[in-house]
C-alpha cells in the first residue's frame, strides 16, 4: 500500500526485491555501502523485523532509521486540514513516527518510508486515519510512503531470515570463522550438486560431530555474509554450487575498519 492512502495497494518497492532474486546478497556491514547501518537496532513486532532484516539483506539498502519520528508542527496542520483527530495522549498531542527511512542506492527510488501493520490492523477506523496523516506527511516531503504487512513478505524470504538470524547474533571468533570458511569452501568444490543439508549430514559422520553441528557452522557463515547465496532460495534446497565464499581479505578489512 503506497501513494495512495489507505485502501490503495501498491508493490513498488517488493517488485524492486525481485529485481534481485537473480543476485547474489553481498556483506550487510561492508565499508561503503552500509557503513552508515548502526550494529543495533530498537525493533518493536516480529513484523517490523521481518522487514528491517529484508531491507538490511538488500544490497542497495546504504542506511535504515527506525521509528523515524514526524515534526508535529506539520501532522498537526496536516490532521486539521483532513479533518482527523491528531494522535495524542490524555489530550497532549503526541509525536507520530514512521517505522522506517530507509536509503539506498536506487537511483529511481533513492529514499522512501515504510508503516508496517498486520493485515488485521488495517480493519481499524483509526489507525486508518493515522496512517492517512502519515501518507500526507510523506507526500508533503515528496517521499514514497509504503505501507508493508505480514502478507507482502516472499514466504521464503522470510523462512530463510528466520533461520539465519539466530546464527547472525552469535558472536564468533573472525580467525575460527575464517578457519571454517576455509575447510567448507573446499568441501563444496568436490560436492556441487549436493544441497547443504546433505552435505553437512556427511561431514558430520566423516568427522565424528554431533549431528547437526556442521550445518550449525556453516549457517553462522552464511548468516554473518562469509557464504554469499540467492536469498530466494529455500535454504533447505540450497546446494553447494549456490554458495560463494567471499572475498576473505574484504572481510578481514571490514572487520578491522569496524573494531577501530
Amino acid at each position: 500500500m503506497a501513494q495512495g492512502g489507505p485502501g490503495f495497494r501498491s508493490r513498488k518497492f517488493l517488485s524492486s526485491l525481485d529485481h534481485c532474486q537473480g543476485c547474489r546478497i553481498s556483506r550487510a556491514f561492508a565499508q561503503g555501502l552500509r557503513s552508515q547501518i548502526p550494529a543495533t537496532h530498537h525493533l518493536l513486532s516480529d513484523l517490523e523485523l521481518a522487514i528491517f532484516l529484508v531491507l538490511e539483506w538488500h544490497n542497495s539498502t546504504t542506511d535504515i532509521r527506525e521509528q523515524f519520528p514526524l515534526k508535529l508542527d506539520e501532522t498537526l496542520i496536516l490532521a486539521k486540514q483532513a479533518g482527523i483527530k491528531h494522535p495524542g495522549i490524555h489530550g497532549i498531542n503526541q509525536t507520530m513516527s514512521t517505522d522506517f527511512l530507509v536509503n539506498t542506492q536506487d537511483s529511481t527510488i533513492p529514499k522512501f518510508a515504510i508503516q508496517a501493520k498486520y493485515a488485521g490492523d488495517l480493519q481499524d477506523s483509526r489507525t486508518l486515519e493515522k496512517l492517512e496523516l502519515e501518507r500526507r506527511y510523506w507526500k508533503s516531503k515528496s517521499i514514497p510512503w509504503f505501507i508493508l504487512t505480514e502478507i507482502d513478505i516472499p514466504k521464503v524470504v522470510f523462512e530463510n531470515i528466520n533461520w539465519l538470524y539466530p546464527a547472525q547474533r552469535e558472536a564468533i571468533d573472525e580467525y575460527v570463522l575464517i578457519d571454517r570458511l576455509d575447510f567448507y569452501n573446499k568441501q563444496f568444490i568436490g560436492n556441487q550438486n549436493q544441497t547443504i543439508i546433505e552435505l553437512t549430514r556427511k561431514l558430520d559422520t566423516a568427522y565424528e560431530m554431533e549431528a547437526g553441528e556442521c550445518l550449525l557452522e556453516l549457517r553462522q557463515l552464511m548468516a554473518h555474509r562469509y557464504f554469499t547465496f540467492n536469498i530466494f532460495i529455500p535454504f533447505r534446497k540450497l546446494t553447494a554450487s549456490d554458495l560463494t565464499v567471499n572475498d576473505i581479505s574484504l572481510i578481514k578489512e571490514t572487520k578491522r575498519v569496524s573494531n577501530q
